[in-house]
Order: C-alpha cells, then sequence, then structure tokens
C-alpha cells in the first residue's frame, strides 16, 4: 500500500511535467494545493519569483509516496492564498441538483449556472494535475477538466 504524503502549508512544490518543463504549487491545506502560471525549462528555486505569478486553480490532491514533485522551500500563506475555497457538487442523477460549499463549512443550494467557472468537488492524482498543467501550459484543452464542468441540462 502506497502512502500518502502531506506538504505542510505554505510548502512551494517544483512540478516535473511530461515535455521536461517544470510548472510549481503551494500547498494551501493538508488537502488543497494552489497551482501557479509560471513554467520554466529549468527548474526553478526563487520563490519570490514563483509567488509573484498568478494562480491557474487550486483543487484538492492526494500526493502519495514516491512522488516526483520536490518542496523547494516553505513560506507563511500569503492573504489572497488563505482565503476559503469554494467549490460545487452537482447530483449525479437530477443535474438541476448543486451545492456550492467552501473550506469553511459553508454551504448552500444553487443553481447549475450558478457553479459555471468553480471546480468540481474531487481529489485529484498527482499525475492528472500534471496532464492538466502541461494542456494549460499548450493552449489545449483538458479533457478532465470538461468532463468535470457543470452540467447545465
Amino acid at each position: 500500500m502506497k502512502k500518502v504524503r502531506i506538504h505542510r502549508s505554505g510548502s512551494f512544490l517544483r512540478i516535473p511535467l511530461a515535455d521536461g518543463t517544470f510548472g510549481y504549487g503551494r500547498a494551501l491545506t493538508r488537502v488543497f494545493d494552489a497551482f501557479y502560471e509560471y513554467r520554466t525549462e529549468s527548474p526553478d528555486s526563487d520563490l519570490d519569483r514563483i509567488a509573484s505569478k498568478p494562480i491557474l486553480f487550486k483543487i484538492a490532491v492526494r500526493h502519495l509516496e514516491p512522488s516526483s514533485w520536490e518542496v523547494i522551500g516553505r513560506r507563511k500563506l500569503e492573504e489572497s492564498l488563505a482565503q476559503p475555497i469554494v467549490q460545487f457538487r452537482q447530483d449525479v442523477g437530477d443535474f438541476r441538483r448543486c451545492e456550492i460549499f467552501d473550506t469553511a463549512d459553508n454551504v448552500r443550494s444553487a443553481e447549475p449556472q450558478e457553479c459555471v467557472g468553480l471546480e468540481r468537488m474531487a481529489v485529484w492524482d498527482e499525475y492528472h494535475v500534471e496532464e492538466r498543467l502541461l494542456d494549460t501550459f499548450m493552449g489545449r484543452p483538458s479533457g478532465i477538466v470538461e468532463r468535470m464542468k457543470v452540467r447545465l441540462q
């Protein structure tokens, strides 16, 4: 059985991608990570430079050992990264039934249209995150992201 790896809040992660480049993320909580709009051809360890980049998305990630993601440093989270993470869930039997919730335990019923642009509640494996990052950087649609979008009908 593989061991689950937990990153401390504020840890910076360097993520090797399939094309030989690197993406970067940040541990927000025991479960959630944020991923930067930043890709390099060689490893970067400049935390100021990485932290200055915009965030692409925040999702829950299952980190299993062994992992190729390297912790390259740690800092206290900036206020913008410490805010509750908002997601949605949608009933598979009745797509009209949705809920919007956040990591501060706020939950409310919602219309499917209100969930457009939010992340669906899911836990991602590292290799799926790597695929999503590379798809994003290459400007191509991610099949996983497309399948996880809210269904409006």
